[in-house]
């Protein structure tokens, strides 16, 4: 493996310590603690790669092209390995695309050392302690700093942006998307107080168990985000690593408080929902409250992340917005 990068390099005497939410000018070398160790950087990268779900969308978002990321494999409708905003970011830059890891059976060590990267990205992960010591003899790997794929999309671009060398533009990029999402909440008042649950998985044919996200979850947190509020079985099911809950439809009146339903399907799962003795009597399939999203962009930008909040913003709110009315 004559492609892995000397780790002994990056043993410096001095060392500048940065820890998520704290933004200041950038020195070298620099130091980066997270959830699987301690990354130095001696110098501000130029050829930057990410790995996992929407790393790259913090350098494309902040005008650097990576020179390698992970190809999309939910809610590509072309085909093309790009998700439509991360089309659109290129084509703006004037970018090609550039090489893409097929990440379907893991990280691609091979791919991402063909990339020649002077940092890896990967601060919303699910990384192994093995994946990163592999990908640190590569290049200074920037992980997640609590648990695996727990990073919310505004500590991604912070720790994302400060292995880049830019953690001022990263802060600002987050202060620009929160004012956006605080302008559609202004524009959305009826959502306010309303509660959601973000349901992972209906079985048209098996209702017996209800799946769902906690409030760890990213989706969640965004419904947060809009003023939503999350319902009691929800909040009994977000204790500190726990990312999604599971109740028996034998207790569906534990469901009563939910105004606004969110899940993937199309018309057979709401058409089962209605049929069911149980979910048929629970207020939000009464109501028609339920938004679908489906294996769509749209459904994949439900999990926000840097670039997708702009681009899903307003239509998502409008959907939200529908099922919340139906709930009045």
């Amino acid at each position: 493996m004559t492609w892995l990068h000397d780790s002994k390099t990056l043993c410096v005497a001095l060392l500048a310590s940065v820890s998520v939410g704290t933004v200041s000018a950038q020195s070298y070398p620099l130091e980066i603690e997270h959830a699987l160790g301690t990354t130095v950087l001696s110098e501000k990268p130029e050829r930057v790669a990410t790995v996992a779900w929407a790393n790259h969308e913090v350098p494309l978002a902040l005008g650097v092209v990576p020179v390698g990321f992970a190809a999309a494999n939910f809610g590509d409708e072309n085909g093309n390995g790009l998700l439509p905003w991360v089309d659109a970011r290129l084509e703006e830059l004037g970018a090609t695309t550039p090489a893409l890891f097929d990440e379907g059976d893991g990280i691609d060590f091979e791919a991402v050392a063909e990339s020649q990267p002077d940092v890896i990205l990967a601060a919303y992960s699910g990384l192994s302690q093995a994946d990163y010591t592999t990908l640190s003899q590569i290049a200074p790997v920037v992980a997640y700093p609590e648990g695996p794929w727990a990073t919310d999309w505004r500590d991604m671009i912070r720790l994302n942006s400060t292995g880049m060398g830019m953690a001022e533009e990263g802060q600002a990029l987050v202060e620009e998307l929160e004012a956006q999402i605080a302008d559609t909440s202004d524009n959305y008042p009826e959502l306010a107080g309303k509660t959601a649950m973000f349901v992972t998985h209906l079985d048209p044919t098996n209702l017996g168990r209800i799946s769902f996200y906690t409030d760890n979850d990213a989706r969640v947190r965004f419904f947060h985000d809009l003023g939503l509020v999350s319902p009691e079985v929800v909040k009994q099911n977000s204790t500190p690593g726990k990312f999604a809950g599971e109740i028996s439809s034998e207790l569906i009146d534990e469901l009563n408080d939910v105004d606004i339903l969110v899940t993937y399907g199309g018309q057979p799962l709401i058409d089962q929902l209605n049929a069911h003795p149980l979910t048929s009597r629970l207020p939000v399939v009464e109501n028609g409250a339920v938004v679908l999203l489906g294996n769509t962009p749209l459904g994949t930008a439900a999990n926000p992340t840097p670039m997708s909040i702009s681009w899903l913003l307003n239509d998502y709110a409008d959907l939200l917005s529908e099922a919340a009315r139906k709930s009045d």
